[in-house]
């Protein structure tokens, strides 16, 4: 099988990030609003990572909002992360392979989407994110169009030649509480007629 990384470089090439920015917005920017809901309650400024960051889309997003303090992105593809560098001087763009890599900082809200799942062990990379990304009191959104109940998606694996790890809505959020979120919630972002939606699950590190 393909690594995941490879795919992605040579989508770039391809143009293919630019279609998954289209296709993916209207479900991220529902995950955002309900995610920058809750880090800008407190109208203390906040810092900002996505995880799987691609051409660094959200990351500019995210940085335009007016609570923003700082914004980067984080992605083991290096065409993506040359293209978000090319697009945008302002915020930071990382190659990262996770779950390996560490954060520079920590973040009061991390987002990714279409990440976690290719990696074989994803509940590893949700304890780092829960452990070595957030700060206390921090949240993150994770949306996911790969997964059990998402039929049409069963056969990505196959037709794409990357790992993807399947795993329904109930073992997500049993991942989730059990490396350590609180006030766990999942709903489906994006959601149109005939069309199971992504995925997206927020939830908060405590304050301890």
């Amino acid at each position: 099988m393909k690594q995941a990384t490879d795919v992605f470089n040579e989508w770039v090439h391809r143009g293919k990030d630019e279609g998954m920015e289209r296709g993916h917005a209207p479900a991220v920017k529902e995950m955002l609003d309900a995610a920058l809901n809750k880090v800008s309650s407190n109208g203390t400024a906040f810092e900002f990572a996505d995880l799987g960051c691609g051409n660094g889309w959200v990351v500019r997003m995210v940085a335009a909002h007016a609570g923003c303090a700082s914004a980067d992105g984080f992605d083991g593809a290096q065409n993506m992360i040359a293209k978000a560098k090319n697009i945008d001087s302002k915020n930071g763009y990382h190659i990262a392979m996770f779950p390996q890599t560490k954060p520079p900082k920590k973040y009061d809200l991390v987002h990714s989407m279409e990440f976690i799942y290719y990696l074989r062990e994803p509940k590893v990379m949700l304890q780092s994110i829960h452990d070595d990304w957030l700060s206390n009191g921090g949240w993150a959104v994770i949306g996911i169009d790969h997964y059990a109940e998402n039929e049409e998606s069963l056969s990505w694996p196959e037709a794409l030649d990357v790992h993807m790890s399947t795993f329904s809505e109930k073992q997500w959020i049993a991942m989730w509480h059990e490396v350590g979120f609180e006030d766990v919630r999942s709903w489906r972002a994006g959601q149109q007629s005939g069309k199971s939606g992504t995925l997206a699950i927020i939830g908060k590190k405590n304050q301890k």
